[in-house]
């Protein structure tokens, strides 16, 4: 009995024991359950803390090499243009801004309004950083307030308007730091000027307008002068307002400006100074004048000089052909022939030399003009067609462009062929050997020469021209070399295989291709190929002798070793 309550003692205590590790199994479970729900909670609050911090907000950004920065410059340059003219102008003639004061105050206004935005956007304008434009808003503006045109845009918007509350409003010179803004201004004519066609105009017009706003800055302030000394009160000063002739506003201002004008460019008489004040304001215009009229001499002269340069160029090429010709004694018919050709050249604007023109940019850039202006015409000719692009490119850049006069050969039948044409414009004429009689008139977009220059075995013709073909008119051509292609198919060893296969087919679907010569063994292939097997023959003979060294060196260390062999062996056995 006693035994059996142990047994059952023991039993229960193991159930309970057992009890008690599954309810431990079954609290871990739930708390790995718990553990991997908060983990995954925890895991989608950081996916999303990343994705905001991952999408940063958009900002706009004012790229200075648009459309819209250069009309925002115009914009601005409008309100800049108005205060540097009519701020002096309302500050010496009072009754200019007393007569359209509500004018005045909502261009005012507006004007202040335009530079708060100008700074905005001048914060939010990016610049070039390594090549890439920089588009954070934060950098943008750190760069901005270090600059010194930062400090000036903040003073030009000051508002100094509010001592208007206690002197009164009819003082707008104390609006004069909104002048601080004129970089503005600078900045877009310097733009104009250079996306305009025709640079020189501008820069007369831009030095024109800039002479006629310091004459009427001069001319305002003789008027603020002679209303501190007196109207009327010397024969210098301006006359007396008193009177109704010299009372109205456009006189005023047309009679400064008069006065300002003969001042300034020392061309004119005008009443002596009285005053010590005025004899001082009078050698100062004197000495303004005298910049004024060199600068006016020197910049015309440059801008003169700029816009005929090219025809002084292409006039000294001209009379030294003529010097030429006439040392040689040329005769006459041809000279005047030459004289026509250059004439042509200036009249069509063909006297520019493209690769001078071009050179100074990067080859890059030289060969998207190139591809923009040839590749079409490139296209048309039929070996060309199916070419891949990079073989297109290059040729783009190889082609010359050439002008025939009237009546002159481009080629005749035998010749030699080393280029193939291409007619831009004009008519060219397949003649008989009489140089009369027309066969066919070929036109724009038409080619020939193009077989010749591959130099396809087998051709009936070889590389001899088979045709006389003469310019009707003046011919503008594009010529493509033998050398340069020869150049290019180097790179593109495919293409020139594939080139003259193209070729070899048109011969034959036009009969000009000899079976017989195209199995004959060319004497230069066969030149080529001997040198070829002789390089080889020099190659392997070096290998060789190199190798016989090597193998004799051998050799001598293998009999050495042998040698040291066999004494050791002979010495061991005299040990024995």
């Amino acid at each position: 009995m006693g035994s059996r309550d142990n047994q059952r003692r023991k039993a229960s205590h193991n159930m309970n024991n057992s009890n008690n590790n599954d309810g431990k199994k079954d609290d871990k479970k739930d708390e790995k359950k718990d553990d991997k729900k908060d983990d995954k909670k925890d895991g989608k609050k950081d996916d999303k803390k990343d994705d905001k911090k991952e999408e940063p907000k958009e900002v706009w950004i004012m790229d200075p090499a648009t459309d819209l920065y250069y009309f925002w410059l115009y914009t601005i340059s409008v309100f800049v243009f108005y205060n540097l003219n009519f701020l002096v102008a309302r500050s010496c003639f009072n009754e200019l801004q007393s007569t359209y004061l509500t004018l005045w105050m909502v261009l005012d206004y507006s004007s202040d309004l335009m530079y708060c935005a100008d700074i905005f956007v001048r914060a939010r304008t990016g610049f070039l950083e390594q090549g890439l434009l920089v588009k954070d808003a934060k950098v943008l503006k750190e760069a901005y307030m270090k600059t010194r045109q930062f400090k000036l845009d903040i003073l030009s918007v000051v508002p100094t308007d509010i001592v208007f509350l206690k002197i009164g409003i009819n003082n707008p010179e104390w609006r004069f730091n909104r002048l601080l803004r004129l970089a503005r201004l600078f900045e877009f004519f310097d733009r104009t000027e250079t996306r305009t066609n025709f640079p020189n105009i501008f820069r007369i017009a831009n030095l024109v307008l800039y002479i006629i706003i310091i004459i009427h800055w001069n001319a305002c302030l003789y008027f603020a002068i002679s209303k501190v000394l007196g109207c009327g009160s010397d024969t210098w000063v301006y006359p007396d307002i008193k009177k109704p002739v010299n009372a109205a506003l456009f006189r005023q201002y047309i009679y400064c400006f008069w006065w300002s004008t003969l001042t300034l460019t020392t061309i004119g008489e005008t009443p002596p100074p009285v005053r010590d004040i005025e004899y001082f304001f009078v050698v100062a215009d004197f000495l303004t004048g005298v910049l004024i009229f060199a600068t006016i001499v020197g910049n015309v002269g440059a801008m003169i000089s700029n816009m005929s340069a090219a025809r002084v160029e292409f006039q000294a090429k001209i009379d030294s052909i003529k010097q030429y010709m006439q040392f040689r004694k040329v005769t006459k018919d041809l000279e005047l022939r030459v004289v026509k050709w250059f004439d042509y050249l200036w009249t069509e604007g063909k006297n520019c030399d493209e690769k001078q023109v071009l050179k100074n940019l990067p080859d890059k850039l030289k060969a998207e003009i190139a591809i923009n202006v040839h590749l079409e015409t490139l296209r048309k000719v039929r070996i060309f067609q199916d070419c891949e692009a990079g073989l297109l490119v290059e040729l783009v850049l190889k082609l010359q462009p050439q002008v025939f006069s009237p009546g002159d050969y481009i080629c005749k039948k035998g010749d030699i062929g080393r280029e193939m044409y291409i007619i831009k414009g004009g008519k060219l004429a397949v003649v008989a050997d009489d140089g009369i009689t027309q066969f066919v008139v070929l036109s724009d977009g038409a080619y020939f020469g193009e077989i010749s220059i591959l130099g396809i075995k087998g051709s009936k013709a070889g590389n001899r021209r088979t045709a006389n073909i003469r310019s009707v008119g003046y011919s503008d051509l594009f010529a493509l070399s033998k050398d340069d292609l020869m150049e290019v198919l180097i790179e593109y060893p495919d293409a020139k295989y594939a080139l003259e296969e193209k070729g070899r087919s048109i011969l034959m679907k036009d009969n000009l291709i000899d079976e017989s010569l195209m199995a004959a063994v060319d004497a230069k292939d066969l030149e080529n190929k001997v040198n070829q097997i002789e390089h080889c023959v020099d190659v392997m003979t070096n290998k060789f002798k190199k190798l016989e060294s090597h193998y004799e060196s051998f050799q001598r260390k293998l009999k050495q070793r042998l040698c040291n062999l066999s004494n050791e062996v002979r010495i061991l056995r005299d040990d024995d």
